[in-house]
């Protein structure tokens, strides 16, 4: 038995047909947890999807009405990347309440994994990127507004920059107060970029490679612009400096940590050389400093699209396995 908890729903599948995000990944996580040992049925917990109110924590009312009636214009939902449906809004809505239950659950147990989520390119007025509803910003402002948190910390290791949960969070910004805008100027400065850490109550670190979706980066708190083709070592290398720097900068109450399964050296939409071993690494290097700074960590899986879905389906299995690594070994 697990000494955490895992969200997970088979109505996490998203129907969007034949495409490049591959919707099954989520099941086949939850089967081969159980098929392994290293979780049980127990060990599974069944979200419920977010309610209009947590979603408009952070998204506007005009954008979750579109959603709710079907009037995307032609413009929008091709930045969507997915095909709408009313199916595919209640699986992101679904997701939200995942990711909020996970949020909730690792301040109890120190850890908890949503087998789902990580929706980092939706912007409070419209998705991009295969990302209808950012859950990790939902749950972080659920949170906030019920008092269990006043300040939280994004680490994002997708492949892909998170300029939704940049913009989100770009300052600092009561749940109920007037929504930030999605307009800016691109950024293609290489290397690391930082913002003012005091602007806000989310402490956002995104690393990612720097020639890749989105052109325009907004800045988080600390950018990690990482070069075509950077392997295990270097990779590491710079986390450990991001979250060394953050931790300096900010106190979160809680770590959202995005687990994204693209650095891999086989993924069809990134450029970076990450091992299967040495994204295992990636996950125990933050769940080590985590657990050595007392912070709760709440995980989502992001994006994966290996050319063999297994080997996103294993890479996704290590990140539950080195939480249970570091956080058994630490009790």
């Amino acid at each position: 038995m697990l000494p955490f908890k895992l969200i997970y729903s088979d109505a996490y599948y998203l129907p969007i047909g034949e495409h490049v995000f591959p919707a099954e990944k989520y099941r086949r996580v939850r089967e081969r947890l159980l098929k392994t040992g290293v979780a049980e049925e127990n060990d599974f917990l069944e979200p419920q999807p977010a309610t209009d109110d947590d979603i408009l924590l952070v998204h506007t009312p005009e954008y979750v009405d579109k959603l709710a009636t079907g009037t995307l214009n032609a413009r929008e939902e091709l930045a969507l990347e997915v095909p709408y449906s009313r199916d595919l809004v209640d699986a992101f809505w679904l997701a939200a309440g995942g990711s909020m239950l996970a949020a909730g659950h690792a301040l109890a147990d120190r850890v908890s994994v949503n087998i789902g989520g990580g929706f980092h390119h939706a912007f409070p007025d419209h998705g991009e990127g295969f990302c209808m509803i950012h859950d990790v910003a939902v749950a972080i402002r659920r949170l906030q507004r019920d008092g269990k948190i006043r300040t939280a910390m994004t680490v994002d290791c997708d492949v892909h920059q998170g300029n939704g949960t940049a913009v989100i969070f770009a300052a600092k910004r009561a749940p109920g107060d007037p929504l930030p805008s999605a307009s800016g100027s691109p950024v293609t400065t290489q290397g690391v970029r930082r913002k003012n850490a005091n602007a806000g109550d989310v402490f956002t670190i995104s690393l990612h490679q720097h020639n890749n979706y989105p052109v325009w980066k907004p800045p988080s708190s600390i950018d990690v612009d990482l070069p075509d083709g950077i392997g295990d070592d270097d990779y590491l290398a710079w986390l450990d400096n991001a979250l060394s720097s953050g931790l300096r900068q900010s106190q979160p109450d809680l770590l959202c940590y995005l687990a994204g399964a693209d650095p891999y050296k086989e993924d069809q939409l990134g450029g970076l050389s990450l091992t299967i071993e040495g994204l295992k690494k990636r996950d125990e290097l933050v769940f080590r400093v985590a657990s050595a700074h007392n912070i709760p960590v709440m995980v989502t899986f992001a994006g994966g699209y290996a050319q063999n879905v297994e080997d996103t389906v294993t890479i996704h299995c290590n990140t539950v396995i080195a939480a249970k690594e570091v956080f058994t070994a630490d009790k």
